[in-house]
């Protein structure tokens, strides 16, 4: 049987990309065969090099082209697209035309703080100003408007009363190192490990 061949779409330093390539490498079902970014910049380029794993670069233009992300997947046998911190919006026809294999990750408990604009400290800084007693992740398949796909998976923490944005970042990433490759997982073969 092939391995589901998996490309990580990224666009910084590739923490989850990261985490993600470690989980799956040796995996009987599943492999990470390919990273996208729009950043030349980007860090995980540099992870993608050292694990061996080749490296699409697109413009922000190819970004927001749906036939060509569709030629791209072909091309290179791509199932599924995961998206770890990847900061352009998916084209509504290759959301559509890649319905249920196209999955986010978002540092909050969709559906409150999503949407445009709410990634990174912006989502962590929301939370603490509106008194939350708790985040979390949400990892969901995408579809055509942000943050609003089917839910796959949510994890939570608690939050302190003197939560700061840096330790509610470092509570996230933890949720996120720990659930996210699961969740990927758990949409490949059916059952959550």
């Amino acid at each position: 049987m092939r391995k589901h061949r998996l490309a990580i779409f990224a666009s910084g330093k590739g923490s989850n990309a990261v985490n993600i390539m470690t989980y799956f490498k040796n995996h009987p079902l599943a492999e990470v065969a390919a990273i996208v970014t729009n950043n030349s910049e980007a860090g995980v380029i540099d992870h993608a090099a050292a694990a061996n794993i080749p490296v699409l670069i697109i413009s922000n233009e190819q970004a927001a082209d749906s036939s060509l992300l569709l030629n791209l997947c072909a091309d290179n046998h791509l199932d599924h697209v995961i998206l770890a911190g990847y900061l352009r919006m998916i084209p509504k026809e290759f959301a559509s035309l890649f319905d249920k294999r196209i999955i986010n990750i978002h540092p909050s408990l969709l559906p409150k703080f999503g949407g445009k604009g709410m990634y990174g400290d912006h989502v962590h800084e929301a939370v603490i100003a509106a008194g939350e007693k708790e985040s979390g992740i949400t990892v969901h398949y995408v579809n055509a408007v942000y943050d609003e796909g089917e839910i796959i998976g949510q994890a939570h923490c608690q939050l302190e009363k003197n939560e700061t944005v840096e330790s509610l970042r470092k509570k996230i990433a933890e949720l996120e190192k720990l659930h996210f490759p699961k969740l990927i997982e758990q949409t490949l073969i059916g059952s959550y490990a």
